[in-house]
Formats: C-alpha cells, sequence, structure tokens
C-alpha cells in the first residue's frame, strides 16, 4: 500500500504544481484586461493609483473564479499527458491498476479546487462585488474627483464643458472654461483667470475670480458679454449621481438568495425563478471545478498508447469541455425562466459527472472501442 500512496502523492503534486502556474498565467491575463479598463475609467478620471490598485484588488476574486476550473483542466491534461507520453501510465496499468484506481489523485485534486471555487463563489466574489460598488458609488459622488482634471475638456453631463488648466498646491483653479448649452434658448460660457471650489451646506460651489461671461441668445445670434470680479456657479446641481438601487444579486450571500424573499426580489428586481438559479449556479460552479479536472483526465485515459502522442484525446477532451459550458447555458436558462426547476442548475454537473465516469469505464474495457490495451506488451 505504501508505493500506493506515493503514486497519489506524486501526482497530486505534480497536479498541484501544474496549477499553480496555469492559475497564475490565466489570472494574469483575465487581470490585465481588467486593468487596463480600469486605468482608463479611474486614473484618466483624476483618481489616484491607491484607488486603482483598490478597484483592481476587489475585482481579482471575480476573475479567479473564471480561471480556476480551466487550470484546474489544464493541469490534469497536462500532467496525464506527460505522464502518457512518458510511459509512466503504461507502467502503472502493468501493475493491475484500473483507471478507476488511477484518478484517485485527480480525484483529491478536483476536490481541493471545487473547496477553492466553493469559497470564491459564496464568500469572496459576493463580498469583493458589494464593497465595489460602495466604492464606485463613494467615487461617483466625489465632485472634486469628477471635475479638478489639469488640463482635459471633461463633461460632467450633457450640455456641461469643463476645463481646468493648472491646479496649484492650494488648491486655486487657473484658466477656467465653463460651457452651458442645457437652456436651448441661451448658451452661457464661462470664462476666469482664477477660481476656487468650495462647499456649503453639502452642495459644492465653483467661485470663479476676475471673469467673463457670454450669453449667446440662439433666436437672433446676439452675444452679451458680463465681466465679474467673482461669481459663484453651483456645479453640484448638474453632477447627476445615480441613486443607490440596491444590490445586485451577484452581491447577496448565498443563503439569503437562496430564501428569495419578496423584499429581496424587489432590491434586486430580480424573479425568485432568478435568484434560486443564481443561488444553485454557486454551488454547480463549485462543482465544475471537480468535473473539469476529472474531465481533463479521464479524455486522455481514452485511447491506445501512441508514439505520436494523445492529441487527438485533448482535442476531445476540449470539444467536452465546450458541452458541458453549452449545457450549463441550457440548464441556468431553464432555472432562470421557472423556480421549481432550480435544480436545472446542476444540469453540467450531473452530465460532467456521468461522462467522466463512462470515459473511465470504456477505458477499462478496450472492446469498446476496439482498441488495444494500454498496457499490452509489445513484441
Amino acid at each position: 500500500m505504501g508505493h500506493v500512496a506515493r503514486f497519489d502523492r506524486y501526482m497530486l503534486s505534480q497536479l498541484m504544481v501544474l496549477f499553480g502556474f496555469f492559475s497564475f498565467v490565466l489570472v494574469m491575463v483575465y487581470w490585465i484586461n481588467r486593468a487596463v479598463v480600469l486605468f482608463d475609467q479611474l486614473i484618466a478620471d483624476g483618481q489616484s493609483a491607491v484607488v486603482f490598485l483598490e478597484f483592481t484588488a476587489l475585482s481579482l476574486p471575480a476573475v479567479i473564479r473564471l480561471a480556476l476550473p480551466l487550470a484546474g483542466f489544464a493541469a490534469a491534461v497536462y500532467v496525464t499527458n506527460r505522464m502518457t507520453s512518458e510511459s509512466e501510465m503504461v507502467v502503472v496499468q502493468a501493475t493491475g491498476y484500473s483507471a478507476f484506481r488511477l484518478a484517485r489523485p485527480v480525484v483529491y485534486f478536483g476536490l481541493i479546487v471545487m473547496m477553492l471555487m466553493s469559497v470564491l463563489m459564496h464568500v469572496l466574489v459576493p463580498r469583493s462585488l458589494a464593497q465595489l460598488d460602495v466604492r464606485q458609488a463613494e467615487i461617483a459622488q466625489n465632485v472634486t474627483a469628477r471635475l479638478l482634471t489639469e488640463g482635459r475638456f471633461i463633461e460632467p453631463t450633457d450640455g456641461i464643458t469643463f476645463y481646468i488648466s493648472d491646479i496649484t498646491p492650494s488648491g486655486e483653479l487657473r484658466n477656467i472654461f465653463l460651457s452651458d448649452i442645457r437652456n436651448p434658448e441661451s448658451h452661457v460660457t464661462y470664462t476666469a483667470a482664477q477660481a476656487f471650489l468650495i462647499r456649503t451646506q453639502g452642495d459644492a460651489q465653483l467661485v470663479m475670480i476676475n471673469g467673463l461671461a457670454q450669453t449667446l441668445r440662439t433666436a437672433d445670434q446676439k452675444l452679451f458679454t458680463t465681466t465679474f470680479d467673482d461669481f459663484a456657479y453651483n456645479i453640484g446641481a448638474f453632477i447627476q449621481i445615480s441613486p443607490n438601487k440596491g444590490r445586485r444579486a451577484s452581491q447577496v450571500g448565498t443563503f439569503e438568495l437562496l430564501g428569495a424573499s419578496l423584499a429581496l426580489q424587489s432590491e434586486t428586481g430580480q424573479s425568485a425563478a432568478k435568484l434560486l438559479a443564481a443561488a444553485h449556479d454557486r454551488f454547480s460552479q463549485s462543482v465544475l471545478g471537480l468535473v473539469a479536472s476529472m474531465l481533463g483526465f479521464a479524455a486522455l485515459m481514452v485511447g491506445g498508447f501512441s508514439r505520436f502522442g494523445v492529441w487527438r484525446q485533448i482535442v476531445f477532451a476540449i470539444f467536452l469541455i465546450i458541452v458541458i459550458k453549452a449545457v450549463e447555458t441550457v440548464g441556468l436558462n431553464m432555472a432562470r425562466q421557472d423556480a421549481s426547476l432550480w435544480f436545472m442548475s446542476y444540469l453540467p454537473s450531473v452530465i460532467g459527472i456521468a461522462i467522466v465516469w463512462c470515459l473511465l469505464f470504456a477505458s477499462t474495457k478496450p472492446y469498446l472501442l476496439k482498441r488495444r490495451p494500454r498496457f499490452e506488451a509489445q513484441p
């Protein structure tokens, strides 16, 4: 039994090492794509690098959730392929171990992936998305961050164009341009040498010093100009802050989703069927972490030894993953339409496990596929 346990530990260690490598690569690919979008949204809007790092960190659990099942699948395929090409699988099978017995370390590995997915799906992802939504609301309400951008024309709302040439360390705004064309009958443009942003009673006032107001009457295209020593403009009035509409289903805890109360339906704007489907999909996604790993192993166990490798089995394994994802879409759509069909969320997991069992069974019965056993001695 000692050599059996050593084999399990050996294969499991190989799977974990490759899983860590593929997870890192996939997470970095997803994360870089996400980071580029966040960089454009935050840095270009005047946010600091600290805010950018905070937002990318909060979006990381959702990225990892996408990467882990693929990393588990890739690790299982790579390790099984390497052990097959180096005849390790052939040697072990020649000692009498069936494909089901060889699958034990892969099952252990899949259970680890499933536990990691469970933590992500039920804890980290909902909490990170909820916190991300809170921080986005705070940023949206930060008038200073939205307006105080040097050397760039910005449009905080339709009909308003704002420009600042320079901002001094003391908070003085220099060379101000403000265009207000919201009124179709008259367009007003303000320019000033300097200005200050002042908050009064929860509102924001732009106090411009030594400026000029130009009013264009659109009916007859007449222009009126007015100089001023100081003028206060309420910029808080045209900053449209979207009200908090409540949590989304992705931000709600799993057990709360399973309750699907009327209050939660009203808050999220989702039906009971969609809330239940979202809750059960989290469990299903966790199980798919196990299924993906097992599919990668089982698909490569079907087929005899070949000096040309197992590339056909690898293509077959990828095809099976595509089939599982298609079944997932069908099952989830059915669950979202009828609350009584919540169990359809588990359809991809059930079918995936059934496919794995059939593949492992077929690999123990070579005559079913009309092939020679993998462990048959060569003359």
